[in-house]
């Protein structure tokens, strides 16, 4: 199942050669598009379980290094760029020039 599972997010499991240490099956795979990303265990379940730990491992770093570029991104507009960004609003406070003194309340 966790097979299918992987095919459904574009992903291909590569699966090596079983291979015995002490009279013991080692089932040993990784992710065909992320090398980097394998597993082994003792069962072609737990091999495919871990790797599927590792990936979601993985996502969940990759969307939260993406919402830090966000919110860098953000933070570095300058004042054009920022009104651009929101489609020309204004926001509560904001100045709309950099010759005006004066906040939109008129401080």
């Amino acid at each position: 199942m966790l097979e299918e599972d992987f095919r459904e997010v574009g992903l291909t499991l590569v699966e090596l050669p079983i291979e015995f240490v002490d009279d013991r099956p080692v089932y040993r795979g990784y992710i065909k598009e992320l090398p980097t990303i394998n597993a082994e265990g003792a069962s072609k379940q737990k091999m495919q379980q871990k790797l599927a730990t590792a990936y979601q491992s993985y996502r969940e770093q990759l969307l939260a290094e993406a919402e830090i570029q966000e919110k860098e991104k953000t933070m570095n507009l300058s004042m054009e760029e920022l009104l651009r960004y929101y489609d020309g609003e204004t926001f509560d406070g904001f100045a709309i020039s950099e010759d005006e003194t004066t906040d939109l309340y008129g401080n």
